[in-house]
């Protein structure tokens, strides 16, 4: 019986086709093509608003309201809209003195802090919002970020470039092997923009201090395998 058993097992790895046997892959080159463009950013976000200490946790969260609600009013008053306003954090914390002896901490009392992204659409406006915030009250300036709004065209004419790069580069290696290109077999890409500026700001900085808009840099990678043929 276990001799009949192994026959017919024979039998049948035998019938399986070879169609599901492992195929060797198919000769190839495979490289990276890269290409980048920079260009001036046509979008900021600025990080900004206030920090208010009290001996209780409503005293602190009534006087940051406060302040807050004029912040906000003074950037709308300057033409900011709501859809470009956005609270980022928001946070009330019991504050603590340093200890001067083993124990527990002694509480001094309580930090309320409000946060508001603003958004801008016309960057040439960053050092005027600054402005706005410091002198509406603002005590916390978290940074700047500059950015392209509408990065898919300009990212079309990296993805040209870098598909170029690429077969230029599987070309080299094409003449250097004896061999010629064919067909692209897979296409992957990778993109990433760049910030080009980050300005991190301290406490009290007025719309005097220079702001740098700098540029963006839009890359690409693609990496393609390319099927190769023998010379004739």
């Amino acid at each position: 019986m276990p001799r009949l058993l192994l026959t017919a097992a024979a039998a049948l790895m035998a019938a399986v086709p070879p169609a599901l046997a492992e195929t060797a892959l198919p000769p190839a080159i495979s490289v990276v093509g890269e290409a980048s463009i920079q260009v001036p950013p046509d979008l900021a976000t600025i990080d900004g608003g206030v920090s208010t200490d009290a001996k209780t946790a409503k005293e602190a969260a009534a006087a940051n309201a406060e302040a807050m609600a004029k912040v906000i009013q003074a950037l709308k008053a300057s033409g900011i809209r709501d859809e470009d306003l956005q609270t980022s954090r928001l946070s009330l914390l019991p504050q603590y003195a340093a200890p001067s002896r083993p124990g527990p901490n002694s509480l001094t009392g309580y930090r309320a802090s409000n946060r508001v992204t603003v958004r801008l659409t016309d960057v040439s406006k960053v050092a005027s919002v600054i402005d706005i915030l410091v002198g509406a009250g603002a005590n916390e300036i978290g940074g700047i970020n500059f950015s392209v709004a509408a990065p898919s065209k300009l990212l079309d004419q990296a993805r040209d470039k870098a598909m170029a790069d690429a077969r230029r580069k599987a070309e080299i290696y094409a003449r250097a092997a004896g061999v010629t290109l064919g067909a692209p077999l897979s296409i992957a890409e990778d993109t990433a923009q760049t910030p080009a500026t980050y300005r991190r700001m301290a406490t009290g900085l007025a719309a005097a201090a220079p702001v740098a808009v700098g540029e963006e840099t839009l890359s690409v990678n693609v990496s393609v395998s390319w099927a190769i043929k023998q010379t004739q």
